[in-house]
Protein backbone atom coordinates (compact mmCIF):
# COMPACT_ATOMS: atom_id res chain seq x y z
CA UNK A 1 0.00 0.00 0.00
CA UNK A 2 1.28 3.40 -0.55
CA UNK A 3 1.67 5.81 1.84
CA UNK A 4 0.04 8.84 0.38
CA UNK A 5 -0.24 11.04 2.91
CA UNK A 6 3.10 11.08 4.08
CA UNK A 7 3.82 11.44 0.27
CA UNK A 8 1.31 14.62 0.06
CA UNK A 9 3.86 17.22 0.42
CA UNK A 10 5.89 16.02 -2.19
CA UNK A 11 3.03 15.53 -4.60
CA UNK A 12 1.85 19.15 -4.20
CA UNK A 13 5.41 20.58 -4.82
CA UNK A 14 5.52 18.50 -8.41
CA UNK A 15 1.80 19.88 -9.94
CA UNK A 16 2.60 23.12 -8.77
CA UNK A 17 5.64 23.06 -10.55
CA UNK A 18 4.23 21.36 -13.88
CA UNK A 19 1.53 23.99 -13.67
CA UNK A 20 3.73 26.85 -13.41
CA UNK A 21 5.70 25.53 -16.46
CA UNK A 22 2.67 24.82 -18.61
CA UNK A 23 0.73 28.23 -17.24
CA UNK A 24 4.07 30.66 -17.68
CA UNK A 25 5.65 30.05 -20.61
CA UNK A 26 3.24 30.58 -23.42
CA UNK A 27 3.90 31.24 -26.98
CA UNK A 28 4.11 34.92 -26.24
CA UNK A 29 7.82 34.17 -24.77
CA UNK A 30 8.72 32.98 -28.47
CA UNK A 31 7.53 36.15 -30.38
CA UNK A 32 10.11 37.63 -32.55
CA UNK A 33 10.28 40.35 -35.10
CA UNK A 34 9.61 38.35 -38.79
CA UNK A 35 9.17 39.89 -41.82
CA UNK A 36 7.78 38.94 -44.94
CA UNK A 37 10.01 38.04 -47.77
CA UNK A 38 9.65 39.65 -51.69
CA UNK A 39 8.91 36.97 -54.31
CA UNK A 40 12.33 36.00 -56.24
CA UNK A 41 13.31 38.81 -58.54
CA UNK A 42 13.97 36.90 -61.60
CA UNK A 43 12.14 34.88 -64.07
CA UNK A 44 14.51 32.28 -64.73
CA UNK A 45 15.14 31.78 -60.57
CA UNK A 46 11.50 31.49 -59.87
CA UNK A 47 10.92 28.67 -62.74
CA UNK A 48 13.41 26.55 -60.89
CA UNK A 49 12.87 23.48 -58.73
CA UNK A 50 10.39 24.15 -55.68
CA UNK A 51 13.61 23.92 -53.42
CA UNK A 52 15.40 26.80 -54.85
CA UNK A 53 12.65 29.18 -54.46
CA UNK A 54 12.98 29.28 -50.55
CA UNK A 55 16.48 30.79 -50.64
CA UNK A 56 17.20 33.95 -49.39
CA UNK A 57 15.62 36.99 -50.31
CA UNK A 58 15.60 40.87 -49.29
CA UNK A 59 13.00 41.56 -47.14
CA UNK A 60 9.69 43.69 -46.73
CA UNK A 61 7.50 44.25 -43.85
CA UNK A 62 4.68 41.98 -43.13
CA UNK A 63 1.18 42.75 -44.91
CA UNK A 64 -0.99 42.92 -41.93
CA UNK A 65 -4.93 42.33 -42.79
CA UNK A 66 -5.48 45.31 -40.72
CA UNK A 67 -3.92 48.21 -43.58
CA UNK A 68 -4.66 48.18 -46.90
CA UNK A 69 -2.53 49.45 -49.96
CA UNK A 70 -3.41 51.11 -52.57
CA UNK A 71 0.16 49.41 -54.94
CA UNK A 72 1.70 45.48 -54.51
CA UNK A 73 4.83 45.78 -55.67
CA UNK A 74 5.29 43.66 -59.04
CA UNK A 75 7.27 41.33 -59.27
CA UNK A 76 9.16 40.18 -63.06
CA UNK A 77 6.48 37.42 -63.15
CA UNK A 78 3.79 40.31 -63.04
CA UNK A 79 3.99 41.75 -66.16
CA UNK A 80 1.31 43.90 -65.74
CA UNK A 81 1.05 47.22 -62.88
CA UNK A 82 -1.87 45.97 -60.49
CA UNK A 83 -3.63 48.39 -58.46
CA UNK A 84 -2.97 51.88 -59.57
CA UNK A 85 -1.79 54.54 -57.11
CA UNK A 86 -5.28 56.93 -57.94
CA UNK A 87 -7.34 54.16 -57.07
CA UNK A 88 -7.07 54.62 -53.13
CA UNK A 89 -9.20 51.80 -51.10
CA UNK A 90 -11.05 52.77 -48.62
CA UNK A 91 -11.28 51.27 -44.50
CA UNK A 92 -14.10 48.67 -45.72
CA UNK A 93 -17.13 47.93 -47.09
CA UNK A 94 -20.08 50.50 -46.85
CA UNK A 95 -22.47 48.01 -45.62
CA UNK A 96 -22.61 45.55 -41.97
CA UNK A 97 -22.54 41.71 -42.78
CA UNK A 98 -26.51 41.05 -43.12
CA UNK A 99 -27.87 39.57 -39.54
CA UNK A 100 -31.53 39.14 -40.62
CA UNK A 101 -33.43 42.56 -40.34
CA UNK A 102 -37.28 42.15 -39.79
CA UNK A 103 -38.53 42.23 -43.66
CA UNK A 104 -40.97 45.10 -44.20
CA UNK A 105 -44.33 44.21 -44.10
CA UNK A 106 -45.59 43.15 -47.72
CA UNK A 107 -48.81 45.53 -49.39
CA UNK A 108 -51.66 44.16 -50.96
CA UNK A 109 -53.46 44.99 -54.15
CA UNK A 110 -55.64 48.14 -52.22
CA UNK A 111 -52.83 49.98 -51.03
CA UNK A 112 -50.92 52.81 -53.23
CA UNK A 113 -48.27 51.81 -55.45
CA UNK A 114 -45.00 49.81 -54.80
CA UNK A 115 -41.87 51.61 -54.99
CA UNK A 116 -38.41 50.79 -56.16
CA UNK A 117 -37.15 52.18 -52.60
CA UNK A 118 -39.83 49.51 -51.14
CA UNK A 119 -38.59 46.80 -53.18
CA UNK A 120 -34.93 47.02 -52.71
CA UNK A 121 -35.59 47.27 -48.74
CA UNK A 122 -37.27 44.10 -48.92
CA UNK A 123 -34.53 42.54 -51.36
CA UNK A 124 -31.78 43.35 -48.50
CA UNK A 125 -34.04 41.48 -46.09
CA UNK A 126 -35.19 38.60 -47.57
CA UNK A 127 -32.84 37.62 -50.41
CA UNK A 128 -31.06 34.19 -49.71
CA UNK A 129 -28.00 34.96 -51.12
CA UNK A 130 -27.65 38.06 -49.11
CA UNK A 131 -27.48 35.68 -46.39
CA UNK A 132 -25.74 32.90 -47.95
CA UNK A 133 -22.76 35.20 -49.08
CA UNK A 134 -22.66 37.00 -44.74
CA UNK A 135 -22.45 33.29 -43.13
CA UNK A 136 -19.51 32.54 -45.21
CA UNK A 137 -18.05 35.90 -44.72
CA UNK A 138 -18.45 35.20 -40.56
CA UNK A 139 -17.65 31.58 -41.13
CA UNK A 140 -14.57 33.19 -42.42
CA UNK A 141 -14.02 35.61 -39.31
CA UNK A 142 -14.47 32.53 -36.79
CA UNK A 143 -11.61 30.63 -39.24
CA UNK A 144 -9.29 33.64 -38.49
CA UNK A 145 -9.87 33.21 -34.34
CA UNK A 146 -9.54 29.29 -34.53
CA UNK A 147 -5.82 29.13 -36.46
CA UNK A 148 -4.65 31.73 -34.01
CA UNK A 149 -5.03 29.79 -30.96
CA UNK A 150 -2.39 27.34 -29.56
CA UNK A 151 -2.13 23.32 -28.71
CA UNK A 152 -4.02 22.15 -25.75
CA UNK A 153 -1.32 20.81 -22.87
CA UNK A 154 -1.11 17.00 -22.55
CA UNK A 155 -1.83 16.15 -19.04
CA UNK A 156 -0.66 12.50 -18.13
CA UNK A 157 -0.16 10.21 -15.15
CA UNK A 158 2.30 6.89 -15.57
CA UNK A 159 2.24 4.56 -12.66
CA UNK A 160 5.12 1.50 -13.22
CA UNK A 161 6.38 -1.72 -10.98
CA UNK A 162 2.77 -1.69 -9.38
CA UNK A 163 2.96 -5.45 -8.49
CA UNK A 164 5.94 -5.12 -6.91
CA UNK A 165 5.21 -3.64 -3.31
CA UNK A 166 7.01 -0.50 -1.78
CA UNK A 167 8.66 -0.18 -5.56
CA UNK A 168 5.86 1.04 -7.19
CA UNK A 169 6.41 5.15 -8.93
CA UNK A 170 4.07 7.66 -9.51
CA UNK A 171 4.63 9.92 -12.24
CA UNK A 172 2.11 12.87 -13.51
CA UNK A 173 3.81 14.59 -16.96
CA UNK A 174 2.80 17.96 -18.93
CA UNK A 175 3.89 17.77 -22.17
CA UNK A 176 3.08 20.96 -24.84
CA UNK A 177 4.14 22.30 -28.18
CA UNK A 178 5.29 26.04 -28.32
CA UNK A 179 4.99 27.54 -31.27
CA UNK A 180 8.03 29.27 -33.07
CA UNK A 181 8.26 31.96 -35.78
CA UNK A 182 5.15 33.70 -34.72
CA UNK A 183 3.24 30.97 -36.64
CA UNK A 184 -0.15 31.49 -35.23
CA UNK A 185 -0.23 35.23 -35.64
CA UNK A 186 0.78 34.71 -39.25
CA UNK A 187 -2.24 32.65 -39.47
CA UNK A 188 -4.59 34.69 -38.58
CA UNK A 189 -2.79 37.38 -40.56
CA UNK A 190 -3.59 35.12 -43.62
CA UNK A 191 -7.30 34.33 -42.54
CA UNK A 192 -7.90 37.90 -42.07
CA UNK A 193 -7.48 39.29 -45.53
CA UNK A 194 -9.76 36.01 -46.41
CA UNK A 195 -12.40 37.70 -44.29
CA UNK A 196 -11.91 40.96 -45.31
CA UNK A 197 -12.33 39.77 -48.88
CA UNK A 198 -15.86 38.04 -48.22
CA UNK A 199 -17.42 41.00 -47.15
CA UNK A 200 -16.55 42.61 -49.98
CA UNK A 201 -18.43 39.79 -51.22
CA UNK A 202 -21.53 40.06 -48.93
CA UNK A 203 -21.10 44.01 -50.56
CA UNK A 204 -20.81 42.48 -53.93
CA UNK A 205 -23.50 40.47 -53.59
CA UNK A 206 -26.37 43.05 -52.19
CA UNK A 207 -25.17 45.56 -55.34
CA UNK A 208 -26.08 42.64 -57.61
CA UNK A 209 -29.77 42.30 -55.73
CA UNK A 210 -30.33 45.40 -55.80
CA UNK A 211 -29.82 45.87 -59.56
CA UNK A 212 -31.54 43.13 -60.82
CA UNK A 213 -34.48 44.28 -58.41
CA UNK A 214 -34.03 47.52 -60.18
CA UNK A 215 -33.92 45.99 -64.22
CA UNK A 216 -36.80 43.94 -63.35
CA UNK A 217 -38.75 46.75 -61.75
CA UNK A 218 -37.95 49.23 -65.08
CA UNK A 219 -39.44 45.90 -66.94
CA UNK A 220 -42.92 46.00 -65.05
CA UNK A 221 -43.00 49.81 -65.32
CA UNK A 222 -42.41 49.77 -68.91
CA UNK A 223 -45.14 47.17 -69.58
CA UNK A 224 -47.69 49.08 -67.30
CA UNK A 225 -46.81 51.92 -69.43
CA UNK A 226 -47.74 50.31 -72.66
CA UNK A 227 -50.85 49.02 -70.46
CA UNK A 228 -51.95 52.21 -70.07
CA UNK A 229 -51.14 53.49 -73.85
CA UNK A 230 -52.92 50.77 -75.21
CA UNK A 231 -56.01 51.00 -73.37
CA UNK A 232 -56.17 54.58 -74.44
CA UNK A 233 -55.98 53.81 -77.90
CA UNK A 234 -58.53 49.94 -77.81
CA UNK A 235 -60.86 52.78 -76.86
CA UNK A 236 -59.93 55.06 -79.71
CA UNK A 237 -59.56 52.15 -82.08
CA UNK A 238 -63.14 50.78 -80.44
CA UNK A 239 -64.87 53.61 -81.36
CA UNK A 240 -63.72 53.89 -85.00
CA UNK A 241 -64.29 50.29 -85.66
CA UNK A 242 -68.52 50.27 -83.99
CA UNK A 243 -68.64 53.96 -86.41
CA UNK A 244 -66.90 52.39 -89.86
CA UNK A 245 -69.86 49.54 -89.12
CA UNK A 246 -72.64 51.80 -88.80
CA UNK A 247 -71.59 53.17 -91.55
CA UNK A 248 -70.98 50.33 -94.23
CA UNK A 249 -74.68 49.23 -93.12
CA UNK A 250 -75.72 52.90 -94.15
CA UNK A 251 -74.44 52.41 -97.11
CA UNK A 252 -71.57 55.26 -96.48
CA UNK A 253 -68.50 53.31 -96.24
CA UNK A 254 -67.32 49.92 -98.33
CA UNK A 255 -66.63 46.73 -96.17
CA UNK A 256 -63.20 47.05 -96.37
CA UNK A 257 -63.34 49.92 -93.93
CA UNK A 258 -65.11 48.01 -91.46
CA UNK A 259 -62.54 45.19 -91.94
CA UNK A 260 -59.32 46.97 -91.53
CA UNK A 261 -61.03 48.44 -88.59
CA UNK A 262 -61.31 45.19 -86.74
CA UNK A 263 -58.22 44.25 -88.13
CA UNK A 264 -56.48 47.24 -86.20
CA UNK A 265 -58.39 46.72 -82.84
CA UNK A 266 -57.79 42.84 -82.54
CA UNK A 267 -54.15 43.52 -83.26
CA UNK A 268 -53.97 45.94 -80.54
CA UNK A 269 -55.87 43.62 -77.99
CA UNK A 270 -53.38 41.48 -79.16
CA UNK A 271 -50.41 43.98 -77.78
CA UNK A 272 -52.40 44.46 -74.73
CA UNK A 273 -52.30 40.54 -73.56
CA UNK A 274 -48.50 40.67 -74.36
CA UNK A 275 -48.34 44.17 -72.13
CA UNK A 276 -50.27 42.06 -69.37
CA UNK A 277 -47.83 38.52 -70.09
CA UNK A 278 -44.70 40.91 -69.64
CA UNK A 279 -45.81 42.85 -66.68
CA UNK A 280 -46.46 39.39 -65.25
CA UNK A 281 -43.39 37.91 -65.56
CA UNK A 282 -41.53 41.33 -64.59
CA UNK A 283 -43.61 41.31 -61.53
CA UNK A 284 -42.57 37.24 -60.58
CA UNK A 285 -39.28 38.14 -61.33
CA UNK A 286 -39.12 40.87 -58.90
CA UNK A 287 -40.51 39.40 -55.75
CA UNK A 288 -38.65 36.53 -56.58
CA UNK A 289 -34.98 38.55 -56.31
CA UNK A 290 -36.25 40.16 -53.21
CA UNK A 291 -36.99 36.94 -51.16
CA UNK A 292 -40.98 36.93 -51.65
CA UNK A 293 -42.38 35.44 -54.62
CA UNK A 294 -45.97 35.28 -52.86
CA UNK A 295 -46.44 39.02 -52.54
CA UNK A 296 -49.77 39.98 -53.98
CA UNK A 297 -49.77 42.26 -56.90
CA UNK A 298 -50.01 46.06 -56.63
CA UNK A 299 -49.36 48.74 -58.75
CA UNK A 300 -45.89 50.12 -59.53
CA UNK A 301 -45.17 53.63 -58.51
CA UNK A 302 -42.83 55.24 -60.57
CA UNK A 303 -41.72 56.93 -63.59
CA UNK A 304 -39.31 56.23 -66.56
CA UNK A 305 -37.41 59.07 -66.45
CA UNK A 306 -34.04 58.95 -65.99
CA UNK A 307 -31.07 61.47 -66.31
CA UNK A 308 -30.48 61.82 -69.97
CA UNK A 309 -27.49 63.27 -70.19
CA UNK A 310 -24.18 62.52 -72.18
CA UNK A 311 -22.14 60.07 -70.14
CA UNK A 312 -17.94 60.46 -69.89
CA UNK A 313 -16.72 56.58 -70.05
CA UNK A 314 -13.38 57.22 -68.93
CA UNK A 315 -14.70 58.96 -65.91
CA UNK A 316 -17.23 55.92 -64.80
CA UNK A 317 -14.88 53.44 -65.59
CA UNK A 318 -12.50 55.03 -63.34
CA UNK A 319 -14.93 55.33 -60.64
CA UNK A 320 -15.94 51.71 -61.26
CA UNK A 321 -11.57 50.68 -60.22
CA UNK A 322 -12.30 52.84 -57.05
CA UNK A 323 -15.59 51.23 -55.97
CA UNK A 324 -16.79 48.47 -57.05
CA UNK A 325 -16.33 45.81 -54.29
CA UNK A 326 -15.47 42.89 -57.01
CA UNK A 327 -12.56 44.65 -57.48
CA UNK A 328 -11.95 45.34 -54.18
CA UNK A 329 -12.47 41.71 -53.00
CA UNK A 330 -9.74 40.55 -55.17
CA UNK A 331 -7.30 43.04 -53.83
CA UNK A 332 -7.78 41.96 -50.48
CA UNK A 333 -6.95 38.13 -51.96
CA UNK A 334 -3.71 39.46 -53.14
CA UNK A 335 -2.74 40.53 -50.17
CA UNK A 336 -4.10 36.99 -48.70
CA UNK A 337 -1.34 35.48 -51.00
CA UNK A 338 0.92 37.59 -50.01
CA UNK A 339 0.56 36.79 -46.32
CA UNK A 340 0.58 33.21 -46.95
CA UNK A 341 3.93 33.87 -48.77
CA UNK A 342 5.57 34.83 -45.60
CA UNK A 343 3.63 32.32 -44.01
CA UNK A 344 4.87 29.44 -45.65
CA UNK A 345 8.89 30.50 -45.37
CA UNK A 346 9.11 30.49 -41.45
CA UNK A 347 6.51 26.65 -41.40
CA UNK A 348 10.52 24.77 -41.69
CA UNK A 349 11.48 26.57 -38.32
CA UNK A 350 10.70 23.62 -35.74
CA UNK A 351 8.27 24.41 -33.06
CA UNK A 352 9.77 23.24 -29.42
CA UNK A 353 7.77 20.61 -27.82
CA UNK A 354 8.56 20.27 -23.77
CA UNK A 355 7.40 17.36 -21.68
CA UNK A 356 7.94 17.86 -17.40
CA UNK A 357 7.38 14.72 -15.42
CA UNK A 358 7.41 15.02 -11.70
CA UNK A 359 6.53 12.07 -9.69
CA UNK A 360 7.40 10.06 -6.03
CA UNK A 361 9.66 6.81 -6.02
CA UNK A 362 8.31 5.15 -3.30
CA UNK A 363 11.25 2.03 -3.66
CA UNK A 364 13.48 4.49 -2.68
CA UNK A 365 11.62 7.12 -0.65
CA UNK A 366 12.17 10.31 -3.14
CA UNK A 367 10.52 12.23 -5.56
CA UNK A 368 11.05 12.77 -9.42
CA UNK A 369 11.38 15.32 -12.01
CA UNK A 370 11.90 14.76 -15.10
CA UNK A 371 12.21 17.04 -18.03
CA UNK A 372 12.83 16.43 -21.37
CA UNK A 373 12.58 18.97 -24.59
CA UNK A 374 12.57 17.99 -28.44
CA UNK A 375 12.24 19.34 -32.09
CA UNK A 376 11.89 18.23 -35.80
CA UNK A 377 15.17 18.82 -38.08
CA UNK A 378 14.08 20.01 -41.08
CA UNK A 379 16.30 18.06 -42.95
CA UNK A 380 14.28 15.79 -45.61
CA UNK A 381 11.26 18.73 -45.53
CA UNK A 382 12.17 21.77 -45.36
CA UNK A 383 8.42 23.18 -46.99
CA UNK A 384 10.03 24.14 -50.23
CA UNK A 385 6.87 23.16 -52.08
CA UNK A 386 4.42 24.68 -50.64
CA UNK A 387 6.48 28.18 -50.49
CA UNK A 388 6.87 27.76 -54.65
CA UNK A 389 3.00 27.05 -54.65
CA UNK A 390 2.33 30.43 -52.55
CA UNK A 391 3.90 32.27 -54.59
CA UNK A 392 2.29 31.02 -57.92
CA UNK A 393 -1.03 31.72 -56.14
CA UNK A 394 0.23 35.37 -55.18
CA UNK A 395 0.70 35.18 -58.88
CA UNK A 396 -2.44 34.26 -60.06
CA UNK A 397 -4.41 36.12 -57.38
CA UNK A 398 -2.75 39.49 -58.75
CA UNK A 399 -3.57 38.66 -62.73
CA UNK A 400 -7.35 38.10 -61.36
CA UNK A 401 -7.11 41.29 -60.60
CA UNK A 402 -6.33 42.22 -63.80
CA UNK A 403 -9.14 40.02 -65.28
CA UNK A 404 -11.54 42.21 -63.10
CA UNK A 405 -10.51 44.49 -64.39
CA UNK A 406 -10.55 43.76 -67.97
CA UNK A 407 -14.03 42.47 -67.17
CA UNK A 408 -15.64 45.75 -65.83
CA UNK A 409 -14.04 47.42 -69.05
CA UNK A 410 -15.75 44.74 -71.63
CA UNK A 411 -19.39 44.93 -69.24
CA UNK A 412 -18.93 48.73 -69.51
CA UNK A 413 -18.39 48.71 -73.56
CA UNK A 414 -21.45 46.81 -73.54
CA UNK A 415 -23.87 48.79 -71.35
CA UNK A 416 -22.55 52.18 -72.85
CA UNK A 417 -23.79 50.80 -76.51
CA UNK A 418 -27.05 50.27 -74.71
CA UNK A 419 -27.05 53.95 -72.77
CA UNK A 420 -26.05 55.96 -75.73
CA UNK A 421 -28.09 53.79 -78.14
CA UNK A 422 -31.07 54.72 -76.36
CA UNK A 423 -30.25 57.81 -75.41
CA UNK A 424 -30.08 59.17 -79.03
CA UNK A 425 -33.60 57.38 -79.48
CA UNK A 426 -34.84 59.04 -76.60
CA UNK A 427 -34.10 62.67 -77.74
CA UNK A 428 -35.26 62.01 -80.82
CA UNK A 429 -38.57 61.16 -80.08
CA UNK A 430 -39.20 63.85 -77.11
CA UNK A 431 -37.58 66.57 -79.96
CA UNK A 432 -38.68 65.70 -83.36
CA UNK A 433 -40.46 62.30 -83.59
CA UNK A 434 -43.49 62.49 -80.54
CA UNK A 435 -43.86 66.19 -82.15
CA UNK A 436 -44.56 65.19 -85.39
CA UNK A 437 -46.78 62.25 -84.74
CA UNK A 438 -49.02 64.26 -82.94
CA UNK A 439 -49.21 67.33 -85.72
CA UNK A 440 -49.73 64.72 -88.05
CA UNK A 441 -52.56 63.17 -86.11
CA UNK A 442 -54.21 66.41 -85.59
CA UNK A 443 -54.07 66.99 -89.18
CA UNK A 444 -55.42 64.06 -90.44
CA UNK A 445 -58.34 64.00 -87.82
CA UNK A 446 -59.36 67.63 -89.40
CA UNK A 447 -58.64 66.21 -92.74
CA UNK A 448 -61.38 63.25 -92.39
CA UNK A 449 -63.65 66.03 -90.48
CA UNK A 450 -63.93 68.31 -93.50
CA UNK A 451 -63.89 64.23 -96.01
CA UNK A 452 -60.50 64.79 -97.54
CA UNK A 453 -58.98 61.68 -95.53
CA UNK A 454 -60.25 58.35 -95.68
CA UNK A 455 -61.43 56.44 -92.73
CA UNK A 456 -58.47 54.37 -93.76
CA UNK A 457 -56.15 56.85 -94.00
CA UNK A 458 -56.93 57.93 -90.38
CA UNK A 459 -56.19 54.73 -89.18
CA UNK A 460 -52.91 54.30 -90.98
CA UNK A 461 -51.92 57.99 -89.30
CA UNK A 462 -53.82 57.25 -85.86
CA UNK A 463 -51.83 53.76 -85.61
CA UNK A 464 -48.52 55.54 -86.60
CA UNK A 465 -49.41 57.93 -83.48
CA UNK A 466 -49.52 54.81 -81.45
CA UNK A 467 -46.44 52.73 -82.62
CA UNK A 468 -44.58 55.80 -82.10
CA UNK A 469 -45.71 56.19 -78.20
CA UNK A 470 -44.85 52.29 -77.62
CA UNK A 471 -41.78 52.69 -79.53
CA UNK A 472 -40.75 55.93 -77.04
CA UNK A 473 -42.02 54.05 -73.76
CA UNK A 474 -39.02 51.05 -74.84
CA UNK A 475 -36.57 53.65 -75.39
CA UNK A 476 -37.17 55.02 -72.14
CA UNK A 477 -36.52 51.29 -70.62
CA UNK A 478 -33.55 50.75 -72.03
CA UNK A 479 -32.38 53.92 -70.88
CA UNK A 480 -33.21 53.82 -67.52
CA UNK A 481 -31.81 49.97 -67.41
CA UNK A 482 -28.54 51.10 -68.67
CA UNK A 483 -28.53 53.82 -66.28
CA UNK A 484 -29.30 50.66 -63.51
CA UNK A 485 -26.77 48.47 -64.20
CA UNK A 486 -24.45 51.96 -64.09
CA UNK A 487 -25.69 52.55 -60.61
CA UNK A 488 -25.30 49.11 -59.70
CA UNK A 489 -21.58 48.69 -60.72
CA UNK A 490 -22.32 46.48 -63.06
CA UNK A 491 -22.90 43.45 -60.87
CA UNK A 492 -26.18 41.63 -61.54
CA UNK A 493 -27.10 38.03 -61.19
CA UNK A 494 -28.90 38.36 -57.68
CA UNK A 495 -29.99 34.75 -57.26
CA UNK A 496 -26.50 33.04 -58.38
CA UNK A 497 -24.53 31.12 -56.34
CA UNK A 498 -22.77 33.87 -54.19
CA UNK A 499 -19.14 33.56 -53.55
CA UNK A 500 -18.19 30.59 -50.43
CA UNK A 501 -15.30 30.49 -48.49
CA UNK A 502 -13.17 27.83 -49.33
CA UNK A 503 -10.71 28.33 -46.71
CA UNK A 504 -10.70 26.69 -43.46
CA UNK A 505 -8.15 25.68 -40.22
CA UNK A 506 -5.90 24.18 -42.25
CA UNK A 507 -3.08 26.69 -41.76
CA UNK A 508 -3.58 25.62 -37.56
CA UNK A 509 -3.15 21.58 -38.54
CA UNK A 510 0.26 22.84 -40.43
CA UNK A 511 1.26 24.58 -37.84
CA UNK A 512 1.12 21.75 -35.10
CA UNK A 513 2.02 18.87 -38.21
CA UNK A 514 5.39 19.87 -38.84
CA UNK A 515 6.50 16.35 -40.44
Amino acid sequence: MVDWKTNRGNWWIALGLTGIVGCTSGPGSWKQAYHEPVAPPEVSAAAKLPAQVAQPVPEAELVSHDQHHSVIESTSLIPTAILPPQNELIDGPIFNIAQAPTPPRVPTSAEPGVTLQYMQDLALANNPTIRQSSASALAASDYQYQVGLSANPIVGYQASQLADANTDQHVVSVEREFVTAHKLGLNQNVLGHAAEAQRWDVESQRYRVMTDVRLAFVDALVAQRRIDVIEDFQTVVAKGADLAKKRFEAREASQSDQLQAEIQLNEVEVLRQQADIAWEAAWQEMAATAGVPDMDRARLDGELSPDSANMNWENIYSTLLGSSPELRASYSRVNQARANMSRQEVQAIPNVTAQLQAGHDNGTGSGMVNLSVGAPIPVFNDNSGNISAAYREYCRATHDVKRIEMSLKARLAGVSKEYDSALVAVKRYEQQILPKAKQTLDLAEQAYTAGEFSFIQVLIVRRTYFDTNLNYITALGDLAKAHAQIDGLLLTGGLDQPTDFQGGDALRGQTFGQQ
